[in-house]
């Protein structure tokens, strides 16, 4: 009974030493007597118990390392406190295992010296404003070394960049200057467009004004024109009418009338007009002789026309 029990113990182990079962994302490194012998993939694998060996065991999904802060100095020497996340991801299992003793320690501290030294090429305010900068120049530098480790190094991002107190006051400073420069400009800008937009409309006003007097000007010119040969239109026909009146049986009778009774309501009015002296003719033989030769003047004219 226990030599059956050893036999099963030892079948047991010979077992679970020969079958192994590898997740998926990740890779196995076994070594056969010492030496580097295979990389298992995922799922079912058979080794040789007590021969083959499960070394080492490397995960195959991306990795974020958290790189340790440190102190920079840029080229103007001003220190900066800067601290970022490195990923990288396990490519070539077996250079992991031999390549580096812990690539992981390797790649934080190639990740710190990388940084240090495009950091110190750069200015401070550069600093701020090339971050894609810094980022893809310490990928390139570690991926190129990372390649003997098995490893790839996918991308770096700086996580904060923090210079001393007295730096950032001085910034805070500067930026608030700035600030109150633009406001400044902006508040010029708006006087100097709003006098301008009133100098425009007043400008508009005055010529739209001048237009309005020089129509109105026109109109009454052309109106006084109009009224002017409405008058003449009027007393030519007027005139017309009284010469072919005067031709006219008894025309001329009416217009000695006519004449007298316009002398008479002449005088009757500065009669009544005047309030101490009315100066009349001496003879009023002198009356009827002006119509006599208003009368003559009128009867010559007639006989000119005819």
């Amino acid at each position: 009974m226990s030599i059956a029990l050893i036999v099963v113990i030892i079948a047991v182990i010979f077992i679970t030493r020969s079958i192994k079962v590898v997740p998926q994302q990740n890779a196995w490194v076994v070594e056969r007597l010492g030496k580097y012998h295979a990389t298992l993939a995922p799922g079912l694998n058979f080794l040789v118990p007590f021969v083959d060996r499960v070394a080492y065991k490397h995960g195959l999904k991306e990795i974020p390392l958290d790189v340790p802060s440190q102190v920079c100095i840029t080229r103007d020497n001003t220190q900066l406190q800067v601290d970022g996340v490195l990923y990288f991801q396990v490519t070539d299992p077996m250079r992991a295992s031999y390549g580096a003793s812990n690539y992981i320690v390797a790649i934080t501290q190639l990740a710190q010296t990388t940084l240090r030294s495009v950091i110190g090429k750069l200015e401070l305010d550069k600093t701020f404003e090339e971050r894609d900068m810094i980022n893809a120049q310490v990928v390139a530098a570690i991926d190129e070394a990372a390649l003997n480790w098995g490893v790839k190094v996918l991308r770096y991002e700086i996580k904060d960049l923090t210079p001393p107190a007295e730096i950032l006051r001085a910034m805070q400073a500067q930026i608030t200057a700035e600030r109150e420069k633009r406001a400044v400009i902006a508040t010029s800008e708006g006087k100097r467009q709003e006098e301008i937009n009133l100098a425009e409309g007043q400008k508009q006003a005055a010529i739209a004004k001048s237009e309005g007097e020089k129509q109105a000007a026109i109109n009454n010119a052309q109106g006084q024109a109009a009224a002017i040969t409405e008058v003449a239109n009027a007393t030519a026909v007027a005139l017309t009418r009284v010469g072919t009146a005067i031709r006219q049986p008894g025309g001329g009778e009416a217009v000695q009338l006519k004449v007298a009774e316009l002398a008479v309501d002449a005088y009757s009015k500065l009669a009544q007009e005047s309030t101490t002296t009315l100066v009349v003719p001496s003879n009023m033989t002198e009356v009827a002789t002006l119509i006599s030769s208003a009368m003559k003047m009128v009867q010559v004219q007639q006989r000119n026309e005819g």
